[in-house]
């Protein structure tokens, strides 16, 4: 617990130098494409993602970024079934996270996740990627668990 704490509080001061494998915002960079969220209601929602498809790009994720717009996000692609965790820290804004099947089902989500928290967030059984979206965009369109999400590295049933 001590140990947790005094880590947070030293990054949280910048007492501590870069954190080991994650890179600097400026030496990140992401592909970006176009994903839909289709809603049981039959309502389609675009949005533009960056794909976050390998280790470091996971590792950094929306790490320090003040803002997202309302139509961004980032994909997290594990490229196979994985029992995924996410967390908040060095996170500047709250989340909505979607887990997500193969076929681009949403098994399950979090809103609002709170910014810099260590609290781990999992997916309820195996997913193929965890899509973040700006806090209160899962409120505002109705998105729920079951919903379907387009994009090229789900397969259609």
């Amino acid at each position: 617990m001590f140990r947790r704490f005094f880590l947070y509080a030293a990054l949280s001061l910048g007492l501590l130098g870069a954190i080991p494998g994650v890179a600097p915002a400026q030496d990140m960079t992401f592909p970006v494409s176009p994903l839909t969220i289709v809603t049981s209601d039959g309502a389609k929602h675009e949005f533009t993602v960056e794909v976050a498809s390998d280790h470091a790009q996971r590792a950094r994720g929306l790490m320090f970024r003040d803002k997202l717009a309302a139509d961004h996000g980032m994909l997290f692609d594990y490229k196979r079934d994985i029992q995924a965790s996410m967390w908040m820290k060095n996170t500047l804004i709250p989340l909505d996270m979607l887990f997500i099947d193969r076929t681009g089902i949403v098994k399950n989500l979090k809103e609002r996740a709170r910014p810099h928290s260590l609290d781990p967030i999992s997916a309820k059984g195996f997913v193929r990627g965890v899509l973040e979206l700006p806090g209160g965009t899962v409120s505002r369109l109705g998105i729920k668990p079951g919903d379907r999400v387009l994009h090229p590295i789900f397969s259609t049933p």
